[in-house]
């Protein structure tokens, strides 16, 4: 199938749309504490639908994977594994930075390390600067971070605009040094799904070799490599969740049961909330006093966690996050190979279009000032331009211009 590049766009927008509204269905969880809703969703979005959607669009998919060679599996596997951990530590970096700043330094480094470290192990980084159509494709890698960073300003405008009361409530631990550091780590690591998805390169081209030879579509390629690369993932989330249930004593959630007394959002658990996990686990905010953490207290009422509304709306929020994948996947196929990097720009960008948009329709910027709402524009603007712009290069590569 020939390669489609604005209809690759769209199906990024697409899967941008779903990694930046996959937490809602999370917010109707009740009685069940972050590591247990975490997990369940992730059992869905990590396991049952890698394997369920290959398994019905790809033909012999086991057959595929296991035609691999060791290291492919071993590496994307393993890439998957480094990304979970980036996960985790992204809600450090809203900790000491705060949303807004946080979001936008540790989603630029995401996107740099993840957009440009393949083509330079692969040694094509010069190929694409040498050519018409790659020059516009880093053109619009950087119309991306550029973007990215606008839209860090608006945030960051928005929070200069609150009451003192209300910074406190939201950076009570500002620390711009750890911070940073906390923010690279969590970014590099992050993008290593980008890395992930290129070690997994040979499993994809078996794939599409396997589709169109039994008249399938090639769109599909990708979703094979999604089973290794989530398997990874969720392999640091399962641990980090386990350990959690245990810590905190909320294993007993999953059948129904709950503690008489829970702490509401602790200083080490603040760390397992992502920047598109920026919502509390128990419905209640942190307590502060003097710019540090307290702990909170609730005692459990007797009525028991809703378990088939908890497990229904889990299991929601990771299909839908999952769903951002599977059309990345499909975006991948349908903008070719000549400048496969530039799909991880797309999805960032689409993901940080997509968040604004909800915080505008969610009127998370009502109230604040002109100055901001120019950044929210100037900042949209930039992100929807950069994939245009990034479509364009793809399509003057695969239209031969160079």
């Amino acid at each position: 199938m020939a390669p489609s590049p604005i209809l690759g766009i769209i199906f990024h927008w697409i899967g941008g749309l779903a990694a930046a509204s996959f937490y809602i269905p999370y917010k109707q969880v009740r009685r069940w504490s972050w590591e247990t809703y975490w997990l369940v969703g992730g059992v869905f979005s990590w396991l049952l639908m890698p394997w369920l959607m290959a398994y019905l669009l790809v033909p012999d998919v086991g057959a595929i994977l296991g035609s691999a060679s060791g290291s492919t599996r071993f590496w994307a596997y393993f890439f998957g594994v480094l990304w979970g951990v980036g996960g985790l530590t992204f809600g450090l970096t809203m900790r000491y930075l705060g949303i807004a700043l946080g979001m936008a330094v540790a989603l630029g480094y995401t996107a740099v390390f993840g957009t440009l470290v393949p083509p330079l192990f692969h040694g094509t980084l010069g190929q694409t600067l040498g050519s018409v159509s790659g020059k516009y494709v880093l053109l619009g890698v950087l119309a991306s971070i550029l973007g990215i960073v606008v839209s860090g300003l608006a945030g960051m405008s928005k929070e200069r605009e609150l009451t003192g009361e209300q910074k406190k409530s939201t950076i009570t631990e500002f620390h711009f040094g750890k911070g940073m550091l906390i923010a690279t780590f969590s970014g590099i690591m992050s993008s290593c799904f980008a890395f992930a998805l290129d070690a997994g390169t040979p499993i994809s081209d078996a794939a599409k070799a396997h589709l169109l030879a039994h008249g399938g579509s090639d769109i599909w390629q990708g979703l094979p490599v999604l089973i290794v690369v989530l398997l990874g993932g969720f392999t640091t989330n399962f641990l980090w969740c386990v350990g959690l249930n245990i810590r905190n004593k909320t294993g007993g959630e999953y059948l129904g049961r709950s503690s008489v007394l829970r702490a509401q959002l602790t200083s080490t658990n603040i760390a397992e909330v992502s920047a598109t996990e920026a919502v509390e686990p128990w419905d209640t905010r942190e307590a502060t006093r003097g710019g540090a953490a307290v702990l909170e207290t609730q005692t459990e009422t007797a009525s028991p966690a809703p378990l088939t509304a908890n497990y229904a709306f889990a299991a929601l929020a990771g299909i839908i996050w999952y769903l951002q994948f599977f059309f990345y996947t499909m975006g991948q196929a349908k903008m070719g190979k000549a400048f496969a990097f530039s799909n991880w720009t797309l999805h960032m960008a689409s993901i940080m279009i997509f968040s604004m948009l909800w915080g505008v329709a969610l009127k998370e910027w009502a109230g604040t000032s002109a100055r901001t709402h120019r950044l929210i524009g100037l900042g949209l603007a930039l992100l929807v331009g950069s994939t245009l712009i990034i479509g364009y290069g793809n399509f003057l590569g695969t239209a031969g211009t160079h």
